[in-house]
């Protein structure tokens, strides 16, 4: 009796352990390969940051597609091109939904926000006004003077810093920009971001509103993303330990109210007889011909999504261009040459001039094939039992999209960890598999607008400042973690800036 006790007893425990070690399905279909799992957590001891190139790491031993096991979520990441175009072109509506992730669910407004809605009705609203009423080529050429006068004005702080103090980093007047030119596109609003402390040879810090409101932001994007472990275990929420859920329900709040105040002020300025020509008025005029669908939550969710998806990829971008152009002096300085060509030294470069800097544009290209903004996109869901590669994908699946190890594939990239702008150039890489804003019906909407931000912002550095590395040492190239889905430096970008004399009299 007591064989067959122990015999039944370790039967099951076997079961148990096969279900984890080598996963299967109840239809028995074939499941993409997958590392060895351990009970319970699944392949969450695999979990590490950068987690894209821990990813990339597991697709050299496992192939194009394999699945992992995050604790009690099913996972597939895909590392292709091909098989990246397959989830995105004949199974895009299959995999068009996103994951419900407790932690992103806090900081998106419980899923009213654009990139993280479900696929459906609500979310083709938002995405119809998006694209058509927000982000379209359209509106972002009728925001080329509010984004150039904020880069100006980024510059000259820029050249009196740097004449007093050469050595400068970028990291922080990056982020001060991106929030600047997104309070006045959205809102149109002046604020205290900036401003001088009266001593005008001295850069001074980001104001008072702008450190609490970076704050806030980098309080809830350390907490979010796809190595968040209670996303994965919903019973850590309960204990807590770290605090980490209540830090993001703290952040979001004290950034909803930061947000709210904005929308309120530029209600009362509308009412008050304003223009109407900020990104919030548009969303007023809509809510009047149709309140019960533009309600003030769906407003508020497309504010925060906004801000959410503009204050760190742009500057985590120009970040990696400018460390990719000191590391590269002669694409810097046919750059350079460029600009000057188009634009001159009696002016700065505008946002109308970005379109017509084609060697600009694909450097940037460039810069974004090697570190894209998102690394691993934002991950999708699949809302069916599809097949991908033959295999089969079963129903609620996140799928993870590898863009960086795509963008580094030797068989579609030659030489592709070399930094080569020119692969760019004359549509040569037309038809290939380029998807540092995603791909089919979540394609990011804001791409228009960020490459426009980019190539102002990088334009207007290069013709204005000579740059030069530190101890002429190689800039250092490592990643770093630490943000919500994207891939920051390891260290701040440091060098040495001097202000053109050719431009002396543009600054002033």
């Amino acid at each position: 009796m007591d064989n067959a006790y122990y015999m039944a007893a370790l039967s099951l425990a076997f079961l148990v352990l096969l279900r984890y070690f080598l996963p299967f399905d109840k239809n028995k279909n074939k499941l993409p390969p997958s590392p060895l799992a351990i009970p319970f957590f699944g392949h969450l001891h695999l979990v590490e940051k950068p987690f894209h190139a821990k990813l990339f790491r597991l697709a050299a031993r496992h192939g194009p597609i394999f699945s992992l096991r995050l604790g009690f979520r099913d996972t597939v990441v895909v590392s292709s091109p091909e098989l990246a175009k397959e989830c995105f072109t004949e199974r895009d509506v299959a995999f068009a939904d996103r994951p419900s992730l407790p932690s992103m669910n806090i900081a998106a407004l419980d899923g009213v926000v654009l990139t993280t809605a479900s696929y459906g009705p609500h979310w083709r609203t938002l995405r119809l006004v998006a694209a058509v009423h927000l982000l379209s080529a359209h509106r972002v050429n009728a925001m080329g003077d509010v984004i150039s006068s904020e880069v100006r004005a980024m510059v000259v702080r820029l050249r009196r810093s740097a004449k007093a103090s050469p050595r400068v980093q970028l990291r922080r007047r990056l982020f001060e920009l991106s929030l600047s030119i997104l309070m006045e596109t959205i809102a149109d609003t002046k604020t205290t971001l900036g401003k001088s402390d009266g001593n005008e040879d001295v850069d001074t810090d980001m104001s008072v509103e702008a450190r609490l409101f970076k704050k806030e932001v980098d309080q809830i994007n350390v907490h979010i993303g796809t190595t968040n472990l209670w996303d994965y275990l919903p019973f850590l929420q309960w204990f807590d330990v770290f605090g980490n859920k209540k830090k993001i329900v703290t952040a979001a709040k004290s950034r909803n109210a930061f947000l709210q105040r904005l929308i309120d002020s530029e209600r009362q300025k509308l009412d008050a007889g304003g223009e109407k020509k900020s990104m919030i008025s548009v969303l007023f005029s809509l809510q009047k011909k149709e309140p019960e669908v533009y309600t003030d939550q769906m407003i508020t969710g497309l504010i925060v999504n906004l801000f959410m998806a503009g204050t760190g990829t742009t500057s985590v971008t120009v970040e990696w261009a400018m460390s990719l152009l000191l590391n590269h002096p002669a694409v810097l300085q046919k750059a350079r040459t460029e600009i000057e060509a188009l634009v001159g030294t009696s002016r700065l470069v505008t946002a109308d001039d970005v379109p017509r800097l084609t060697y600009l544009r694909c450097i940037i290209s460039e810069t974004l094939r090697l570190y894209p903004a998102a690394p691993l996109l934002l991950p999708h869901q699949s809302s069916v039992d599809s097949k991908v590669g033959g295999y089969h994908i079963p129903k609620e699946t996140m799928l993870l999209v590898n863009a960086y190890a795509i963008h580094r594939d030797p068989t579609m990239w030659e030489d592709p960890n070399e930094f080569r702008p020119e692969r760019f150039e004359d549509g040569k890489a037309d038809g290939l598999i380029w998807i540092p804003f995603g791909m089919g019906r979540r394609k990011c909407p804001g791409e228009a607008m960020a490459s426009r931000v980019v190539g102002l912002v990088l334009a207007s550095l290069i013709q204005c400042f000579d740059w030069d590395r530190v101890n002429n040492m190689d800039v250092d190239m490592t990643e770093g973690s630490g943000a919500a889905f994207t891939v920051p430096r390891a260290v701040p970008f440091e060098a040495i800036c001097k202000p053109r004399a050719a431009m002396f009299d543009v600054l002033q």
